[in-house]
């Protein structure tokens, strides 16, 4: 596998949960339960990188690597491309963008964004998904959901239902079997030059509509790659609901 890099990018100021990253979770916070399960990766390099002293004060603390960004970004991913280039990665070299409120994600998926990635030649950015076999979860708009091409090249990514399943739903409401309607995961790969072409565009007319970086990139002609995850990927913790259902799960 070709040598990747983790950036955990990490925000104090959330809208929905301020604080979310120093929170505790049975003796450790958040965000060091997400640098320890990236360590376990295959990466060579793991750091967070955030724009506020309290996180990168605490980081240090438990001796991880930590680097200090601008704090006026749109996104996690212009945070993202920020921190690279304050690392001085190459252009070719692959960044494994790991979300700072996913304290179980499974090193292995790391390990399989970075190699899938590292294998698509055609594409600059690699992400995963998973099936959907629940039709709640096929409507919910808060699911975003991916169509891919037979090379797995992803076509669109959307908060409404797609693929419409049109004769299926005709008469009752029952995904068929084996049917591709993916859950697209928040996990990326990207390769650096991606990145600087990124913050370099301007916000395009369907990810504004729907909400969703990525749209960009596909409006710009460039190719994201699409797996299937290897293992299940818990979800993140959005809200502080989120976070006791997982201190109760681990107890």
């Amino acid at each position: 596998m070709s040598d990747f890099t983790v950036i955990i990018p990490a925000r104090f100021a959330s809208t929905r949960f301020p604080g979310k990253p120093l929170v505790d979770i049975h003796g450790k916070t958040m965000v060091q339960r997400v640098y320890e399960q990236a360590k376990q990766s295959s990466a060579i390099r793991v750091c967070i990188a955030t724009d506020d002293s309290r996180i990168f004060d605490h980081v240090e603390s438990f001796g991880g690597e930590v680097i200090l960004t601008g704090a006026n970004h749109v996104s996690g991913t212009d945070r993202l491309q920020e921190a690279a280039n304050l690392l001085n990665l190459d252009d070719q070299h692959i960044v494994v963008n790991v979300q700072g409120d996913e304290p179980m994600i499974p090193p292995s998926v790391i390990d399989q964004v970075a190699r899938n990635l590292a294998g698509a030649k055609d594409a600059l950015a690699a992400t995963l998904a998973e099936p959907i076999d629940s039709v709640d979860d096929f409507l919910n708009p808060n699911i975003v959901k991916v169509v891919a091409d037979q090379e797995g090249y992803a076509h669109y990514f959307s908060r409404a239902p797609i693929p419409w399943p049109r004769d299926a739903f005709a008469s009752e409401k029952v995904l068929p079997e084996n049917y591709p309607c993916l859950r697209h995961l928040g996990i990326y790969a990207y390769r650096v030059s991606l990145l600087n072409l990124f913050v370099s565009w301007p916000v395009s007319l369907l990810e504004r509509y729907e909400s969703l970086e990525q749209l960009r990139i596909i409006d710009h002609g460039k190719k994201i790659h699409i797996e299937t995850s290897c293992e299940p990927v818990p979800g993140g913790i959005d809200t502080p609901e989120d976070l006791e259902k997982l201190r109760a799960f681990l107890r």
